[in-house]
């Protein structure tokens, strides 16, 4: 029952979004509907292995637009990767003072509500660190929810990028044997990520299969737009639901803090992005959704749906990922308070 009333209240945002002809109705819709619906009360679920069955989708998306050429192409962003470690440095510098003096949270909530990794990561890393978990959930799904939110807008209506254009060919004008070829892609590469520990298994191990096939010339199409949109879906009911069961306390608290760091996190990310353009390293949309801090999958979705360079955007928030899930724990130990004596 709370199943189909999260899938109904998702559906009704994205016929609201379409109805106001506002920008990507299929994952700002149900983030909104569900966003709405969480703060008033009512109880949100998803099914996890379908949304990682989604996530997936996105990975075989972005794999099936590899090629060789764009491969070795990946050399020649060093520059601007070089860059990501110094943004995740600022934004600690930043974060952690701002968490701890002005809101009030201990060292290793306001740490790892401070790194702008995945949510799920920064949760772990949190708990045993001893920090809120409940704080972090709140604080990395705002920041998730407001970046994604804001940059459709941004680009459609102040870059006048078209995101009104369907995501992908309708799935009857692809062959069948393509069609297969992306399901098989998806649910080995994803399983055998998963068996050895990689991360974003979800994500990268259909991408890394899929991206196989393209380059071997076996497989020539992305999936079809009808699971692009639904991927769209189900990513954007899963962020608006992590909002069911929030109180007023922790929405003073909590989301108040996380979207005032998201300010931060929005300056920072644009400071950077004109560095990019000005010193004519990357286009000016590719670098903005390259050093955009929000979640993998929203914006490998962003960057399908504008025709950004893919290579170079899921390279930048790859480093990223891997950067705050390796460097984050030995920093946080180094940095976090010694006890006394």
């Amino acid at each position: 029952m709370i199943l189909l009333r999260t899938y109904a209240i998702a559906l009704l945002g994205v016929a609201v979004f379409t109805a106001l002809d506002l920008p990507l109705p299929w994952l700002l819709g149900p983030i909104a509907a569900c966003l709405i619906a969480g703060l008033l009360g009512l109880d949100l679920r998803g099914l996890k292995p379908v949304n990682e069955a989604m996530r997936a989708v996105l990975g075989v998306a972005v794999g099936a637009t590899l090629s060789l050429s764009v491969v070795l192409s990946m050399a020649a962003m060093w520059p601007t990767l070089l860059m990501i470690p110094v943004l995740i440095a600022l934004s600690a510098v930043i974060g952690v003072p701002y968490f701890q003096r002005l809101w009030g949270f201990d060292f290793a909530t306001s740490y790892y509500s401070a790194m702008p990794g995945g949510l799920q990561d920064m949760l772990v890393f949190g708990e045993e660190a001893g920090g809120d978990v409940r704080a972090l959930s709140l604080i990395h799904a705002t920041r998730v929810m407001v970046i994604v939110t804001i940059l459709p807008f941004v680009l459609e209506w102040g870059w006048e990028v078209d995101l009104s254009n369907p995501p992908g060919a309708p799935a009857a004008s692809i062959p069948a044997a393509q069609l297969a070829l992306m399901v098989l892609a998806g649910l080995v590469g994803w399983q055998v990520a998963r068996r050895v520990g990689l991360f974003g298994a979800s994500i990268l191990g259909p991408m890394i299969a899929a991206g196989i096939l393209a380059m071997l010339g076996i497989l020539h199409y992305r999936p079809p737009a009808e699971a692009i949109w639904a991927a769209q879906f189900f990513i954007g009911m899963t962020v608006g639901a992590k909002y069911a069961g929030v109180t007023g306390p922790e929405v003073r608290r909590d989301v108040l803090a996380a979207l005032g760091f998201c300010v931060v996190l929005l300056v920072l990310a644009l400071i950077f992005t004109e560095a990019v353009i000005l010193l004519g390293l990357a286009p000016p949309l590719d670098a903005l959704l390259a050093f955009a801090p929000g979640g993998q999958a929203e914006m490998t979705v962003l960057a399908l749906l504008t025709g950004a360079d893919m290579a170079f955007v899921i390279a930048h928030h790859i480093l990223r990922i891997v950067t705050v899930i390796v460097g984050a724990p030995v920093a946080a130990r180094w940095l976090s308070p010694k006890p006394p004596g």
